[in-house]
């Protein structure tokens, strides 16, 4: 094993020869594996079969949880959902199965109608625009995308986003909004510090209705002893004097079923109050069976992080594997790529030679090995460097992820090794 940048071509060449052979043997052995989407394994599922038991479904009020009513959720379904978002119960809206669907309503809503401190709609302006912090979650890009607005990129940092960037983008009125994954962000597994949420809560806005779209997907999904969280951004925003600025986000997607959760979203009251009055004409409530179900079964934010303590037993060794063959498989060859190496979340971010990850993806395809497209985490799909994969180790078996790692490592050495013979 030797550094591949202190490697002469002559041995470059037989390095990229033997790289080849090895490869053409994973071709050989007809793999099906998909790593593209970062999806709880079946046993995972499983966890949570339990709740489905549930018979007797009214509420402590005596609310019949099979009929109508009741937009803003079960009352019990606002409390457990304000124990885990850390806010009061009259600032929760529980919604259906889809935390996207959500922040989608309230993007819409801010081009139709505006919030409680726009001055006219979102739409009311030639441009719109939108910060997101790359690598990212690719459904949140494209949710503005779609509605018309241009995604600025911002890089992120172990902290956060680079907030120098961000404050500088929002002095203009037409920048909106911005994504935020908080806690071990997408794809990256970083954690945003008390600084950030403090200066996020802090900044001049141009815009007087600027929006923090708050996705706190993982904020219950910890991988150590050590679990990482933020300060609240909704009470940061209200001391800082804008209390409409932060909508925040939660489901229970990856808690218990994917398809069959539960989401919620909050807000200052006013907002709350202005999106269920903007939400009538659309929906007469929610399912609140299953919000009554998960909130039975898991009963409140310590029942969640017990529950949550047998996916952990789950997913930790998949995450440990990982590294490991990293680690054994790609450091030996001197710098050519780097990961993160996150204490929660569902995902790791590898980072290769600029011009390297799409061919590492094809390459893997070409095995049997599907990946999360490279480009994917940033705005548009375009990866200015094609430099970065998206690892979602949690679907396979550990049998399975092994394989696929170490096809993964061989494709990333063949792709910097025929880099490298270009110069």
């Amino acid at each position: 094993m030797a550094d591949y940048f202190e490697m002469d071509r002559q041995q470059l060449e037989a390095e990229h020869e033997a790289l080849q052979a090895l490869y053409k043997e994973y071709q050989s052995r007809g793999l099906k594996l998909d790593m593209s989407r970062g999806k709880p394994c079946p046993e995972q599922l499983d966890l949570s079969m339990d709740m489905l038991k549930l018979e007797d479904y009214r509420g402590d009020n005596g609310t019949d949880s099979r009929n109508y009513g009741l937009l803003e959720g079960m009352p019990e379904a606002r409390v457990f959902f304000a124990d885990l978002m850390g806010v009061q119960p009259e600032e929760v809206i529980v919604g259906g199965n889809s935390s996207l669907s959500l922040m989608y309503y309230l993007i819409d809503l801010g081009c139709r109608q505006g919030f409680v401190d726009s001055p006219d709609n979102w739409n009311g302006g030639k441009k719109r625009k939108f910060i997101c912090p790359v690598p990212g979650y690719d459904r949140h890009f494209r949710v503005t995308e779609y509605f018309g607005f241009e995604l600025l990129s911002v890089p992120m940092t172990p902290d956060g986003p680079d907030m120098n960037q961000v404050e500088e983008l929002v002095k203009d009125p037409t920048v909106k909004g911005i994504w935020c994954v908080p806690v071990y962000s997408n794809p990256d597994g970083y954690t945003y510090s008390d600084e950030t949420v403090r200066r996020l809560a802090q900044m001049e806005t141009g815009a007087p209705d600027f929006k923090i779209f708050w996705d706190d997907a993982y904020c219950v999904h910890h991988l150590t002893d050590h679990p990482r969280g933020t300060i609240s951004i909704l009470k940061e925003c209200e001391l800082a004097g804008y209390p409409e600025r932060p909508l925040l986000f939660c489901s229970t997607s990856k808690i218990t079923f994917p398809g069959a959760g539960v989401a919620a979203m909050a807000a200052s009251r006013k907002n709350i109050q202005h999106i269920l009055d903007n939400m009538f004409p659309m929906v007469i409530s929610y399912d609140k069976m299953n919000q009554l179900r998960h909130v039975r079964y898991l009963k409140n934010k310590q029942g969640v992080l017990e529950h949550m303590k047998k996916h952990r037993a789950i997913l930790e060794p998949k995450f440990r594997m990982v590294q490991d063959i990293l680690d054994s498989d790609v450091v030996p060859y001197g710098p050519i790529a780097w990961w993160t190496k996150p204490q929660g979340g569902y995902f790791i971010s590898l980072y290769l030679q600029s011009g390297c990850a799409a061919k590492v993806v094809r390459l893997c395809k070409e095995a049997g090995v599907v990946l999360t497209g490279a480009g994917a985490a940033y705005p548009y799909g375009k990866d200015p460097d094609d430099h970065h994969i998206r690892i979602a180790p949690t679907f396979p078996s550990l049998e399975e992820l092994e394989v696929a790692c170490r096809l993964l490592a061989v494709c990333v050495r063949l792709a910097t090794v025929e880099k490298l013979l270009q110069r």
